[in-house]
């Protein structure tokens, strides 16, 4: 059974962030709010968490396209090969913001992921999202709850995802109605910038 905590955006309370880190830590899995839909999530250090969203999502770990939710581009370099100065000002112009950047993986990739050539990178707009993985003090692993029916495709109330996840996760934040556009997917990884989804993001700033 999935816990279902409120936690509001403009002020996220320091002790609720403490039971969704302490969560993670224990290899738990969580559905919380991004700039974007809701995500799925875990600690990206979580060895098992990680293989339960794979099982979850029906595919291999080491195949798998989950994006790295970082709390800003300090660290980039633990996950993503050096960048250039023009694709740094792109990444520094977009985020935070509903963008999914592919960039070239780092030889310093966590073990499950250490033969991807690249990795998605996201910085969400949103406090409770950056908060998390601010005191969880790395990134964690995200990919987006699709729902099966084609028309609504991405569940919006927190309500109706715990009930829908209530077996499968452990916590469910409450952060307020979800977004139903999932984020823009901008890969980085060439000579030239190249749209692999449109999405909530502007594409002018490319």
């Amino acid at each position: 059974m999935a816990r279902l905590i409120r936690i509001y955006e403009d002020n996220p309370n320091p002790k609720e962030i403490k039971k969704v880190i302490d969560v993670l830590k224990r290899g738990g899995l969580i559905i919380y709010p991004t700039d974007t839909v809701y995500g799925l999530g875990c600690d990206i250090t979580n060895i098992k968490a990680l293989e339960k969203i794979a099982r979850i999502k029906g595919v291999k770990l080491e195949k798998s396209n989950f994006s790295f939710i970082c709390e800003d581009l300090s660290n980039l370099s633990d996950y993503v090969k050096q960048i250039d100065t023009t694709t740094f000002k792109i990444l520094k112009r977009a985020l935070p913001g509903p963008y999914t950047f592919i960039l070239p993986g780092a030889k310093s990739l966590p073990n499950p992921f250490k033969k991807k050539k690249t990795v998605g990178i996201r910085i969400p707009n949103n406090n409770i999202a950056l908060e998390i993985v601010r005191q969880l003090g790395n990134p964690i692993i995200s990919t987006s709850i699709r729902d099966e029916d084609e028309i609504i495709e991405y569940t919006t109330d927190p309500e109706l995802i715990l009930e829908k996840w209530d077996n499968l996760v452990d916590l469910v934040i409450d952060g307020g109605y979800g977004d139903n556009e999932p984020s823009t997917v901008v890969d980085l990884s060439g000579d030239e910038p190249l749209i692999v989804r449109e999405g909530k993001g502007s594409l002018e700033i490319f």
